[in-house]
């Protein structure tokens, strides 16, 4: 599979861009994009959704094309699943990336000793996920609850939310999202 920098670079280029144009619109400085584009840095899927918005495209879009080329198969080993944004302490994994007309975002996340995703979010979806190992704070809108292993949710996801991991080793969470927004 192509590395996510390269893609990345091409579709900048061809839009001829700059980098310093492309951070100027996406609001990602442009020494981020600079080791993006050279593979030096894996980015957070906001970071990541930022620029790809900038471009005119979508995650979703964005690794289709990425992989695209690769024939259509129901099953996907551990090795064949894309990172679509990981960093030191959160791994974000998809199930199913090449599947035709695919209507839902499948992940495997992983989260390090309390590491979280970040800033509260929202997006136009539903989303649910079960903890498959550890416990994990999840605050959707104004609650806020520690779900452990087992334990699952299922929200609105235009409510604002966040994961956490609270748990004294790494947690791990499969979740879905649909329509895929990433």
């Amino acid at each position: 599979m192509p590395k996510i920098g390269i893609k990345l670079r091409e579709l900048r280029r061809r839009r001829d861009l700059s980098v310093r144009e492309l951070a100027i619109r996406s609001g990602i400085s442009h020494s981020t994009i600079s080791l993006i584009e050279r593979d030096r840095m894996s980015p957070s899927i906001d970071t990541l959704s930022a620029v790809l918005d900038a471009l005119g495209t979508t995650l979703p879009g964005f690794f289709s094309d990425l992989q695209s080329g690769l024939p259509y198969t129901p099953f996907y080993n551990a090795a064949d699943l894309p990172e679509i944004g990981k960093t030191d302490t959160v791994s974000y994994r998809v199930i199913g990336l090449n599947h035709p007309n695919r209507q839902l975002l499948m992940l495997h996340e992983t989260y390090a000793i309390g590491a979280s995703s970040g800033k509260v979010f929202t997006h136009t979806a539903q989303e649910a996920g079960m903890i498959i190992k550890g416990a994990v704070e999840v605050t959707v809108g104004g609650q806020k609850k520690t779900l452990c292993q087992g334990d699952a949710y299922y929200f609105d996801s235009r409510l604002p939310h966040s994961f956490r991991n609270v748990h004294n080793e790494k947690s791990e969470i499969f979740s879905a999202i649909t329509p895929p927004t990433y």
